[in-house]
Order: C-alpha cells, then sequence, then structure tokens
C-alpha cells in the first residue's frame, strides 16, 4: 500500500495538466481502470470471507456503506459484481487487464438472471470481444440480444412492464409556470421524439435564418435568440397547435419509425429500431396494423437494396443510408440517423458520386467539421 500511495503521490504532483494529452489520458484511464478491477475483485472475496463480521456488520454491504461512506445500494453493486466476476472468469480476466471497464461489467451482471446466466456465462468470451471491439452502446445492443435469445418470454414480460409504466403530466406550479414529466417505451418514445426533433430543426433553421439576417454573417449559437431548450419547449407547443388544428374529418398520419429485423439463420437475431434502440418482436405487434412496410436486403458487399413501399421516400439513396448507418459515421459521434445529412466520401466537387458507395451518414457538426479541415489526401 506504501508503493501504491507513493505512485498516487507522484501522479497528483505531477497535476491534470501532465495527464491532459491523449495518449496520457488514456493510459491514466487504463491504470484506473485495472485499479477498479482490482477493488471489485477484493471486495468479492471479502465477501466470500464474510471478512465485515468481525466489526458486527451484517453482510459486505453493509460494511462498505458504512467504511466508504457511499449510498448502500452503490455497495450492493459492487458486491453483486464482485459475486459475478466469480462465475464469469473470461469477463473478470479482461476486466482485470483493464480490456473491458466498470460500464462493461455492470450491464453484464445486470442482465444476470436465473434465465439468463447460464447463456451469458456460454457466450462471455463473444461479450468481451464485442465490448473491447465496440462503442459501448454497440455494446449494449449485442448484451441485449443474448438476453433475447437466452429468455424470449422473460424479455416480452419485460418489454410489457416497460409498456405499461408510460406515463405523463404537465401541472401549473408556483408563479403560473407548468412542470412536467415524460415516461414511454421505446417505440412510443421514438415516434415522439423523431417528431419533436424534426420540429426542433425547423426552429433552429428559423432561428439561424433570423440571426444572420441581423448580424449580415453566419451566426454563432450563441447569437441565436432562443437556447436548444426554449425551441424545444416551442416545438412541444407547436406539436399541440398543430394537433388542436388539424381537421376534424382529415386524414390521421400514420406514425412512422423504422425497425430492423433479422434471419436469425442467417445473421443471427436483430430487432431494432434505427435509432439503435433494442425492441422485443412482441412490441411491433400492435403496430402492425397501421404500419408501412418496407423490404431493405443488406448485400455482401455493403449495399442496401431498399424496395417500394406503399409509403413514397424521396431518395432511395438517402434512404438506403439511413438504413445502412443509423447515426453518425464520425468514431466519435452518436448522433442518430434524422440529425444526420448525406455527405459525400470523395466530395461530389472533385467528381464523387451520389451513390451510397460514396455516400455516410455525418451530423451537422461533422459534416461542417470535414469541410474545414479536409484530410491530408484531399
Amino acid at each position: 500500500m506504501e508503493k501504491l500511495a507513493e505512485v498516487v503521490g507522484e501522479a497528483v504532483v505531477a497535476g491534470p495538466s501532465y495527464f491532459s494529452d491523449p495518449e496520457k489520458l488514456r493510459g491514466l484511464h487504463h491504470h484506473l481502470g485495472i485499479l477498479s478491477a482490482l477493488e471489485i475483485q477484493a471486495i468479492g472475496e471479502f465477501d466470500q470471507w464474510d471478512a465485515g463480521a468481525a466489526d458486527g456488520a451484517k453482510n459486505a454491504a453493509s460494511w462498505l456503506s458504512h467504511e466508504f461512506k457511499e449510498p448502500v445500494k452503490e455497495s450492493r453493486r459492487r458486491v453483486k459484481s464482485g459475486r459475478a466476476l466469480r462465475d464469469l472468469p473470461i469477463v473478470a480476466e479482461a476486466f482485470a487487464d483493464g480490456k473491458i471497464n466498470r460500464s462493461h461489467l455492470d450491464l453484464i451482471v445486470g442482465a444476470r438472471n436465473p434465465r439468463t446466466e447460464d447463456a451469458i456465462t456460454k457466450d462471455q468470451e463473444y461479450l468481451v470481444q464485442q465490448a473491447i471491439k465496440s462503442d459501448f452502446e454497440d455494446f449494449a445492443r449485442d448484451l441485449e440480444y443474448v438476453k433475447q435469445s437466452a429468455d424470449p418470454d422473460g424479455v416480452e414480460e419485460e418489454a410489457a412492464a416497460q409498456r405499461a409504466r408510460r406515463d405523463a403530466y404537465l401541472e401549473p406550479v408556483a408563479g403560473g409556470m407548468f412542470f412536467g414529466k415524460l415516461i414511454f417505451d421505446p417505440i412510443s418514445g421514438t415516434i415522439v421524439t423523431d417528431e419533436l426533433h424534426r420540429l426542433e430543426q425547423v426552429e433552429f433553421e428559423a432561428d439561424w435564418a433570423e440571426a444572420k439576417e441581423r448580424l449580415g454573417r453566419d451566426p454563432l449559437v450563441s447569437d441565436l435568440r432562443r437556447t436548444a431548450g426554449q425551441r424545444r419547449a416551442d416545438a412541444f407547443v407547436e406539436m399541440a397547435t398543430r394537433s388542436r388544428t388539424v381537421p376534424a374529418n382529415g386524414r390521421r398520419p400514420a406514425p412512422l419509425f423504422t425497425a430492423l429485423v433479422g434471419l436469425p439463420v442467417l445473421e443471427g437475431r436483430m430487432c431494432e429500431l434505427a435509432n439503435g434502440l433494442v425492441v422485443t418482436p412482441g412490441s411491433l405487434l400492435p403496430w402492425l396494423d397501421q404500419a408501412y412496410i418496407e423490404r431493405a436486403v443488406f448485400e455482401p458487399d455493403g449495399r442496401v437494396e431498399v424496395s417500394e413501399s406503399a409509403r413514397f421516400f424521396t431518395g432511395a439513396t438517402r434512404r438506403a443510408l439511413e438504413v445502412r448507418d443509423r447515426r453518425c459515421t464520425h468514431p466519435y459521434c452518436n448522433e442518430p440517423v434524422e440529425r444526420c445529412q448525406g455527405d459525400h466520401i470523395k466530395l461530389a466537387s472533385e467528381g464523387g458520386p451520389t451513390t451510397q458507395e460514396n455516400g455516410r451518414l455525418l451530423c451537422a457538426f461533422h459534416n461542417r467539421l470535414r469541410n474545414q479541415r479536409p484530410p491530408p489526401d484531399g
């Protein structure tokens, strides 16, 4: 412990500025992860030996909560993780080596229950490899499919419980303001947020145009007359206003969301929304009587053949990019498809064709960044 304290002391003396460049920050994160793994494994053995009993603690979690002054809920979570590592040797090794982190471990442990623990134990090598090579959101999706395959009835019950927990309220509070909360299941939430984001973009473009005319130049975000939160609030009002003004005999618009369903024989289980949220097959059933069916076939070379459908989509090439990429393709970004633009990999000004092979999705920020700072090879 003295040697560890000495090393930590030297790091503290070096100060945050020393560790602020990318390579040193990566190294700091890696070594902190190894120490975190060591602590969780030590907690697991502490629990196994019932070492807190000598101090009169009922269990390891109560001892940790008292000694470390942390919520007992957090202590219980760490004890649970320590216990799980004893049954997951491949996960434990990767965690101890700093190849996966606490967030990965928490997700794996949280997915274990009497119906899924055998499958997770069997698939732990696969899960570790996915955690190492994938973004966290992609890893979480892979873990959801392991759960679905291991416990199809259980995940449908969870989906039904999610749907049952939907809730919304908007109530006046002191001063005449209103305060509210929204809770939706994945599909309903996607329908609402897709429309909200669309209207937010309309409000943003209006603010941008107003500021550009007022200033005589392209504005900064700080120059806009409304904050992002204010535009979002105004978008909600616009949604309500449009609902109120729909003609009584008007045609109710069908909700539009994209669900990708794979063929298990070919690719493994796949059932998710275009924004990456994994859903159960059963949760799609209530929407089928009002859905438009579109076929999108992912070919071996990466092309997406998108069929014609009852709903008219403007631009099959854009649609193919949406189905294939599903988010901003920049490695440091996860902006969803509805906030992305089609971008030419080889610039159109240099003869790049407008095809899906030469196309990708980029959010507005990374699209502008790419044009401001072109890659060295032009």
